[in-house]
């Protein structure tokens, strides 16, 4: 991508929103070079105080913050600038998730991880058609893994629970879980 190239318009404001302080500065200096003002924010509230008083352009917001849902960031921006176009991170990709996000004015939705590109990509995209596939899509490994941890979080981290909403056995799960993340 040629990034002298992007046309981000008169207002190059952009709310970045994740409480994973080191991924935060990696993709605020990133966005920083690609033209866009950026503001950090590290939590919902500190997400909402800057959609209120200072509504950007763009936002990039984390789903699952330390303090709440990055969804209520999503929401106040919405009303306080509906044309604003909002891209939702989360490490735990799930069609539901989507839904839910885009239902509620996301312009798009990435799963971690993301690099600038997607992320530019996804902001600069038009509706009128698919953006391109990602460069790194996740292996299916990764795909399942994320799939067993949102049901784990979703049984409020109940292993007897996942297993039989999961149809596997406890100890089997219990192994998956105790591994690292798959790349």
């Amino acid at each position: 991508m040629n990034i002298e190239a992007l046309d981000l318009g008169e207002d190059k404001s952009l709310l970045l929103v994740d409480d994973d302080e080191a991924f935060l500065r990696r993709l605020a200096k990133a966005m920083e070079k690609r033209g866009f003002d950026v503001e950090m924010a590290g939590s919902v509230a500190a997400g909402k105080a800057v959609s209120t008083a200072r509504p950007p352009a763009y936002a990039v917001v984390d789903l699952r913050l330390e303090d709440g849902n990055g969804l209520d960031v999503v929401e106040t921006l919405r009303a306080r600038r509906p044309e604003a176009r909002i891209v939702v991170l989360t490490g735990y990709g799930a069609i539901a998730t989507a839904v839910a996000a885009v239902k509620i004015g996301a312009t798009d939705y990435l799963a971690k991880p993301a690099d600038a590109t997607d992320v530019t990509n996804a902001l600069l995209a038009r509706t009128d058609g698919l953006p391109p596939p990602p460069e790194n899509p996740m292996s299916a490994d990764r795909v399942r893994w994320e799939h067993i941890q949102r049901v784990y979080e979703l049984c409020d981290r109940n292993v007897s629970e996942t297993a039989r909403r999961l149809s596997m056995h406890r100890r089997t799960l219990q192994r998956i879980l105790a591994k690292r993340s798959p790349r």
